[in-house]
């Protein structure tokens, strides 16, 4: 704030300097721009030289002419006069050097403009700092607090026209990562329970193995018929351990991740319009040819949002794994549904692979040193199980074709 007040207060120092310039300068070519009433005295003083009756109305400047009558009165006067001695004889020519020139309604327009200019140039200036600096200072600290991780206070609402959205985005991120915060944790307690849980199972078997082959190893069943029952009870302990390993490679394997969606009803165009604004300079400063074919709008049933962060996974994968060359967005339909399909040119994963592709943290062979975590096409399937659609994916003359199946709102 500080330092936009001191560049208001630079500004109009400025302009008031420029404005007393321009007076100056105006005002000093209006003081030496009247030179008309010099001139009508000279031509006057040739007419009556010439012994020529001098009418009045022909001069702008000239306000009355007196031939001396030999009385003090004729050197008073409250007029601007000159004293001429013409053929012996003395005048007093009486004249105004204001008339006749439109010099001094300059200075006097000049000043007017300026004084607009500066009043508005003050006025933009303080609404700027009213309505967008001081608003923007104050909640310039609010993304630095969030990244702090201080979750817990809802932020202050805000009728500025300006940044009333922009505050009401920050909020819903505050609240998006405190729930996210919570789940971690959430997460965090039933892992670690359900590892606590298990490891207090497995201690059971485990003593018991470790007892058996103990006894085993020092002798204590010299029955045939023990030590195989003693093997038996071994095996049938390993089995229960065997049993755990499994639970656990299975809760590892399950769903690691959240997927909430917000079903409701949308025109497909909302999303599309998104893809195109996005993409569209973004594919061209890369060089790639970027087509989306014609298509009927229709309504969808789904979260908007999710079904553009679908398509922009799958925009991102065909830029990174395709030739560069054209990736397209076609549209067909299939009884209720509505299919969206992104196609881009040189693909070269092996058709062995495709089945893996929406597998979590795999990669292709085709990833090479690309950077990734294996989950972009994963997320996707969730995203779309989760709104009742499906995503499935083919390779055909050399390109990838991944589709999302939307239903459409009947």
């Amino acid at each position: 704030m500080k330092v936009f007040d001191r560049f208001i207060v630079t500004v109009m120092f400025i302009m008031l300097l420029a404005v007393f310039s321009l007076n100056f300068i105006v005002f000093g070519m209006a003081e030496n721009g009247n030179k008309l009433y010099k001139i009508e005295l000279n031509r006057i003083e040739q007419e009556l030289s010439d012994g020529n009756k001098v009418n009045l109305e022909n001069y702008d400047t000239i306000l009355a002419i007196y031939k001396y009558d030999k009385t003090d009165d004729f050197y008073a006067s409250k007029n601007e006069y000159v004293i001429r001695e013409i053929n012996g004889e003395l005048y007093r020519i009486e004249y105004d050097d204001r008339l006749g020139s439109d010099d001094f309604k300059l200075p006097i327009a000049v000043n007017i403009v300026s004084g607009i200019i500066l009043l508005i140039t003050l006025v933009v200036l303080l609404y700027t700092r009213h309505n967008i600096v001081k608003p923007f200072t104050e909640i310039s600290e609010l993304p630095y607090q969030l990244a702090k991780g201080k979750l817990s206070v809802p932020l202050k609402e805000t009728k500025k026209r300006y940044f009333g959205k922009f505050i009401w985005g920050l909020d819903m991120l505050r609240d998006e990562l405190e729930q996210s915060e919570l789940r971690e944790l959430e997460r965090a307690k039933k892992e670690k329970t359900f590892l606590m849980s298990l490891s207090h199972d497995i201690k059971t078997p485990l003593s018991a193995i470790k007892l058996y082959s103990k006894a085993i190893s020092k002798g204590l069943y010299s029955d045939r018929q023990k030590q195989t029952e003693a093997a038996e009870k071994i095996d049938h302990k390993a089995d229960e351990i065997e049993e755990f390993i499994n639970e656990i490679i299975k809760k590892l394997n399950s769903d690691f991740m959240t997927f909430e969606v917000d079903m409701t009803e949308f025109y497909l165009s909302q999303v599309i319009d998104k893809i195109t604004a996005y993409y569209a300079d973004k594919l061209a400063s890369l060089g790639i040819d970027f087509n989306i074919s014609r298509y009927g709008n229709c309504l969808i049933s789904g979260d908007p949002d999710k079904i553009e962060e679908v398509l922009q996974n799958i925009i991102e994968n065909a830029v990174k794994y395709g030739d560069g060359h054209c990736i397209s967005i076609n549209f067909s339909d299939e009884e209720d549904c509505r299919l969206i399909t992104v196609s881009n040119s040189g693909c070269t994963l092996p058709d062995t692979e495709l089945t893996h592709i929406f597998d979590s943290f795999w990669r292709g062979s085709n990833a090479g040193s690309k950077q990734g975590c294996g989950l972009g096409l994963y997320i996707c399937r969730q995203l779309m199980s989760a709104m009742g659609g499906d995503i499935f994916a083919e390779i055909s003359d050399g390109n990838m074709n991944v589709t999302i199946v939307c239903r459409k709102d009947v």
